[in-house]
């Protein structure tokens, strides 16, 4: 999530009641958490094993519960809970809003746009000229769409990202502050959600087509042209490139990388990055070809075991 405006490290200090380590005169200009933080960012760890890693990515301001090192050009901030710290921040520019009115005043509306009833649109969401919202969906605050994008009924649009802080004796939800984007000329099937993003953006690119019953997770970024058929499930931060297919029912694990071009087959679940330009089959999914040699062994494996036990003389 970028800010408006950047905003001097010693207010962030003043803010979460935190010491400052470090630079003093720096600024920050968005806060991201760890897997998507630029230059210029706030990131936190309240665990010890993983300040390294923190401190040596691309952020720039790191709140941390503990001393530690300061390299030049950055600045840590020490506080006792790192996590409310940074989620205070995000809340502060993401603050719960609720609706009063189906179509929010803040909403910015092109031309030739077709909204039909019961559909809801949240605080300052843009909607492309040419565009088609179906009865009864759903687009939350800060969503973008393009131009000549379809949404069928019944879809929700950049509900909050399903991503909890774990404690000893319970979860504890994040603040949303990324935003989901669809570019133009993207159709959605009807009955899909697609989740915000909780710090960075949730991505669909031109000209990708999704069927009905869809969800994509936090911060999944779809390339340009791809094709989802029914009831596929993504999880977060996911990342297709271009011109990828994905059959009936395919989930994908959090975090993964699938190849541009690459192609999954109905019902596979995918727990690794694919390459692209391959086609994939099987839980986990592998190669096609693969997938069938070992089916069709698996077949052979009754009369295999059979004449192991009663071998032709």
């Amino acid at each position: 999530m970028k800010f408006p405006s950047p905003i001097p490290v010693k207010e962030i200090a003043e803010r979460i009641n935190a010491q400052l380590i470090g630079d003093d005169t720096l600024v920050a200009t968005g806060i991201n958490e760890i897997h998507k933080v630029e230059k210029g960012d706030i990131t936190f760890s309240d665990l010890k094993k993983y300040f390294r890693k923190s401190i040596e990515s691309a952020a720039t301001i790191i709140i941390l519960n503990e001393n530690a090192e300061c390299p030049p050009g950055k600045a840590l901030l020490i506080c006792d809970e790192p996590f409310k710290a940074y989620d205070s921040i995000v809340k502060s520019f993401r603050p719960v809003r609720p609706l009063t009115a189906s179509i929010s005043d803040s909403a910015k509306i092109g031309e030739n746009v077709i909204i039909e009833p019961n559909v809801v649109i949240g605080h300052n969401v843009v909607i492309g000229d040419n565009s088609h919202i179906m009865a009864n969906t759903v687009i939350y605050d800060n969503a973008i769409i393009g131009k000549n994008v379809v949404i069928e009924p019944n879809c929700s649009i950049s509900t909050h990202a399903f991503y909890f802080k774990k404690h000893p004796n319970n979860f504890e939800r994040w603040r949303s502050g990324g935003q989901t984007i669809i570019e133009d000329n993207v159709h959605i099937g009807a009955g899909s959600t697609i989740a915000q993003g909780v710090s960075g953006n949730t991505v669909i690119g031109e000209g990708s087509k999704l069927d009905c019953q869809i969800m994509l997770g936090h911060g999944v970024v779809v390339g340009k042209n791809c094709l989802m058929a029914a009831q596929v499930g993504i999880g977060g931060k996911t990342i297709l490139e271009d011109d990828v297919v994905l059959y009936g029912q395919v989930g994908i694990a959090q975090n993964l990388r699938i190849g541009k071009g690459a192609v999954i087959l109905a019902k596979s679940g995918v727990s690794k990055n694919l390459e692209e330009g391959k086609v994939y089959f099987g839980y986990p999914a592998q190669e096609m070809k693969t997938s069938y040699k070992e089916l069709a062994a698996l077949r052979q494996l009754p009369d295999f075991l059979k004449n192991m036990r009663n071998p032709i003389s």
